[in-house]
């Protein structure tokens, strides 16, 4: 039977059931799209295209020392995927695509699309879940529904887990002989030059977070100014790396850690769990793929329309140092801290009252790790109008929170050199310092909201 293997944001050979269950089949052709109109409807940010380039490079590179020929083939959108997948299978008698699921609502149209058509010229496409553990559907609550809140989907994830025949899904017979290393890598003066493609090296950097980082994961993951998270989100984004693979690193090196819930091991791991409930919320609810309020009672806030404002919140030029500086670090190298995202997501939605869909496209694009189900979920979290997020009267104070996580202003320093001489306790909101020092104008904008009346005015919004 004559196969082909379809790459989408699974560019990885091993922990890939799909690839392998083609591989068993005789397939020896794996295909690419290019898809620039798309991932510009997208909002794709330039920097993961990038990393996705560099990747396939170093993937096709490895699949050819391994007698299987990456096509990379420019299809400018989904429709032209399935018209030259199509005509790729039709020229080279390929009955069976063999790929992993997407849940995205265009994407899943697009596989629809080609089945339609495929049938047409007996064409088979077997889809597997290969971005998740649980698949979408399968975590419900007694009434068999989706869960709207995350701790008892996560305790229902874990009972699955633990009940269900999990696997770490190994390689063919036909590969235990092969040793896995691709060749070089040609040079990279990429905007994703910084982060490694090689698997060599990512087994490096996943095995050092979780024997050397994971035990102080929950006390350090939310100070930004240390390298205390993994910084492995890129790399799940576009399937480098699975899901699977991190918790079955995680296990044999603490193999209770599934055991609680309330172990600090176990924090990381609550990550991942999250992960996993955006992608079946995305699932279970279509829209969100629109941009639609999780919580249709939200419907009603006004937003201001106040680009000004918006476009200094993008330049970080708030006038409060940590969403500045988060703002920056973002401009800078296509990532945010975690707890930096949150922040800056509250400001935006609660301090300056706009709407949570302009801040979620901005981070699409400009994030390397940008991915639809987390993006959308972490915004309409902080905007309050998701699945389980936090109340609308929870407003985060980003001068507390300036001093809480960034106490000595050490990330606050990197990224906003003009308040290097700011003394500590002043750094998080430096403008009466700077104005009895005369350099307000040479060093520092004046903030854009006081949080108080910014606050009251949020309340009064969202009390509709």
């Amino acid at each position: 039977m004559n196969t082909v293997f379809w790459f989408r944001r699974d560019l990885r050979l091993f922990n890939n059931e799909a690839l392998y269950q083609a591989i068993e089949r005789g397939c020896k052709e794996a295909i690419f799209f290019i898809t620039d109109e798309q991932w510009q409807q997208h909002n794709v940010a330039s920097i993961q295209i990038d990393l996705i380039k560099r990747r396939l490079e170093f993937l096709g590179q490895l699949l050819a020392d391994n007698g299987i020929r990456l096509h990379i083939m420019d299809a400018g959108n989904y429709a032209g995927c399935v018209e030259q997948l199509l005509e790729f299978c039709v020229s080279n008698n390929i009955s069976h695509v063999f790929a992993n699921h997407e849940y995205e609502i265009n994407e899943t149209e697009r596989d629809h699309a080609f089945i339609t058509r495929s049938n047409e010229h007996s064409i088979t496409l077997s889809c597997f879940d290969g971005d998740v553990i649980a698949v979408p559907g399968s975590v419900l609550n007694q009434s068999g529904e989706m869960f709207k809140v995350f701790t008892p989907f996560r305790n229902a994830w874990l009972k699955q887990y633990h009940d269900s025949a999990f696997y770490f899904a190994q390689p063919p017979q036909m590969w235990e002989a092969i040793e896995w290393q691709g060749s070089a890598l040609l040079a990279s003066n990429g905007e994703s030059r910084k982060w490694p493609v090689d698997d060599e090296m990512l087994n490096h950097v996943c095995q050092n977070f979780i024997q050397d980082k994971l035990s102080n994961y929950k006390d350090n993951r939310d100070v930004p100014s240390i390298k205390g998270t993994s910084g492995l989100s890129p790399y799940l984004a576009l399937g480098i790396i699975s899901v699977r693979q991190l918790i079955t690193l995680v296990q044999q090196q603490y193999p209770d850690v599934l055991n609680s819930a309330k172990s600090n091991m176990f924090t990381w791991v609550n990550e991942l769990v999250w992960r996993e409930f955006y992608r079946h919320l995305l699932v279970a609810y279509p829209n969100l793929c629109k941009y639609k309020n999780f919580n249709t009672k939200y419907d009603a806030v006004v937003w201001r329309d106040d680009e000004s404002d918006f476009q200094a919140w993008c330049q970080g030029r708030t006038g409060y140092p940590i969403v500045d500086a988060a703002m920056r670090q973002l401009l800078q190298t296509g990532w945010m801290h975690n707890r930096l995202r949150m922040v800056v997501a509250s400001f935006l939605t609660k301090h300056l009252l706009i709407d949570w869909r302009k801040g979620e496209r901005f981070f699409m694009q400009h994030l390397i790790d940008g991915d639809l189900a987390s993006n959308n979920g972490g915004w309409q979290w902080a905007a309050s109008t998701g699945c389980d997020a936090q109340p609308y009267f929870r407003i985060f104070n980003p001068i507390t929170q300036s001093e809480r996580f960034d106490p000595e202003g050490h990330f606050i320093r990197k990224y906003i050199p003009e308040l290097e001489k700011v003394p500590n306790k002043q750094i998080h909101f430096p403008h009466q310092y700077l104005a009895n020092n005369g350099t307000v104008n040479n060093h520092y904008w004046p903030a854009i909201v006081d949080h108080k009346a910014a606050r009251l005015r949020a309340l009064d919004a969202f009390k509709v």
